[in-house]
């Protein structure tokens, strides 16, 4: 059985990891109300893991450009289309995700400070009219990730459980 590398391994399970865990933040932030203490360390919190997929997004396309996955295991043909089609929609909304937020932010008037120690650039001013726009763009983006991201462990499941391959072994750093 041919396995993926170790270092897309790590990028692939903690890209996971962090993506659930600002989906999660991110549902529970816009439901505390008012504006308190709890609430501001969630958003710097959301918008640091953000940051964090967007540099793990880069890598994991230099990463993947200079080491080539394995091949895939043999399987009908709609369902290799639909593999890489899923693929490509996870990778653009990796990164699409993270720099709709980024933009909302930004459009919001608000930094954003990584880790709480670097300002990064601010790439448009505030902007009110822009501001709701982005934030409805984030949200229907991070639905279409969610959606996307339970896709593809639905499909590695039937894979492991039913079709009794090695698609999801590959990936596992057992």
């Amino acid at each position: 059985m041919q396995r993926y590398t170790k270092p897309a391994m790590l990028l692939h399970w903690l890209t996971a990891l962090l993506i659930i865990a600002a989906f999660f933040l991110g549902l529970t932030m816009v439901d505390i109300p008012g504006f308190t203490p709890t609430k501001l360390k969630y958003f710097s919190w959301h918008k640091w893991i953000g940051v964090t997929v967007l540099g793990l997004a880069v890598l994991r396309v230099l990463w993947r450009k200079a080491n080539r996955p394995p091949p895939p295991l043999p399987m009908p043909a709609w369902q290799h289309m639909a593999a890489e089609g899923m693929h490509y929609l996870l990778y653009v909304l990796i990164f699409a995700v993270p720099i709709s937020g980024y933009l909302y932010t930004y459009a919001a008037g608000v930094p954003v400070v990584y880790l709480g120690l670097w300002q990064m650039p601010a790439v448009i001013a505030p902007n009110p009219e822009l501001k709701p726009v982005l934030k409805t763009v984030h949200y229907v983006l991070t639905m279409t990730l969610a959606a996307a991201v339970v896709a593809h462990v639905l499909a590695a499941l039937k894979h492991h459980f039913i079709d009794r391959d090695a698609t999801l072994k590959r990936m596992l750093p057992l």
